[in-house]
């Protein structure tokens, strides 16, 4: 798999690997995730591709406090190959360069194979508790 940056002729096949995965929900439209992350440190988004079929994707960024990551996706024909790892590992070394002290990311609970892949990684769940308010409402 190469890693390289997303590119706009990405997008079609970055929003039907999400929709493979169960990533995308009615609440968060994929085009304006994407849209809005090209907006803010476009360079952390990331895509992996076999030959010519993009099959992993992951957005990452850095406030200056926490690093984040989002939509760590693998297309079901590539996994268990390490892809999910590589990126994951990518971002680590990208944030790390920018002085990012803590990398933090959200899994649902009911998730456990997607845990354990985290734990495996050397994450482990912190002891808070997540709070949100959608501002701009995509739908």
């Amino acid at each position: 798999m190469q890693i390289r940056p997303y590119q706009a002729n990405d997008e079609a096949a970055v929003i039907a690997l999400w929709q493979e995965c169960g990533l995308v929900r009615p609440w968060n439209d994929p085009q304006r995730d994407i849209q809005r992350k090209l907006s803010e440190q476009p360079e952390l988004f990331l895509v992996g591709v076999d030959g010519a079929r993009l099959v992993a994707t992951i957005m990452a960024g850095f406030d200056g406090h926490r690093g984040w990551a989002y939509y760590l996706a693998v297309a079901g024909t590539h996994r268990h190959r390490s892809y999910g790892s590589l990126l994951m590992r990518r971002v680590e070394d990208l944030l790390v360069q920018r002085g990012c002290p803590k990398l933090s990311l959200l899994v649902r609970s009911s998730n456990l194979e997607v845990i354990a892949f985290y734990e495996k990684l050397g994450y482990a769940q912190d002891d808070v508790v997540s709070l949100g308010r959608r501002l701009i409402h995509d739908q």
